[in-house]
């Protein structure tokens, strides 16, 4: 119950800091994608299971907030968070480059399926001056704040992992 607590509040968080302290830090009016940190790094650090379940609370909170369709972006993070599920297994927690590899990954998919379904299905072919102006500047901002976000995320997953194990081995 603890987890799902600390779970919900760092999703919580990270929509605030997108929504306010790093659109105050936008490089031409380019910020950084937090929930794909966070739905992506809970995905490969915790499983299929989890990813899936911050990724549609954080695209809900985004649908609820931003878009016009609720359910898209609810759809689109809950796949990546399945996604990023799948490498739980070749994921140590000393190792920096998958989970880099991994969110940038999601946040090049993520840009491109918003790109496809919002921009070119109404006959706006603007693809390639999106993907110079939008995704990969996106993408590069998402990667150094990742540098930072996921050490915490990180964190505070260790601790937990630990004082489950703990409280496990109380009733063993």
């Amino acid at each position: 119950m603890k987890r799902k607590i600390i779970t919900v509040c760092i999703i919580i968080a990270c929509f605030v800091l997108e929504c306010t302290v790093f659109q105050r830090l936008s490089f031409a009016s380019i910020t950084p994608n937090l929930m794909i940190i966070v739905t992506s790094s809970f995905g490969f650090m915790r499983g299929k299971r989890e990813g899936m379940m911050v990724g549609f609370l954080s695209g809900l909170l985004i649908d609820i907030m931003f878009s016009d369709l609720i359910g898209f972006y609810t759809l689109i993070y809950t796949v990546l968070g399945y996604a990023n599920g799948f490498f739980r297994k070749i994921f140590y927690d000393d190792d920096i480059k998958l989970p880099l590899i991994l969110i940038a990954t999601s946040d090049f998919l993520y840009g491109n399926i918003v790109c496809i379904f919002m921009f070119i299905m109404r006959s706006r072919f603007h693809y390639f001056y999106y993907l110079g102006h939008v995704i990969i500047p996106e993408l590069i901002y998402t990667i150094l704040v990742t540098l930072v976000l996921y050490q915490i995320i990180l964190h505070v997953n260790q601790r937990l992992e630990a004082e489950e194990k703990r409280s496990a081995s109380k009733f063993v």
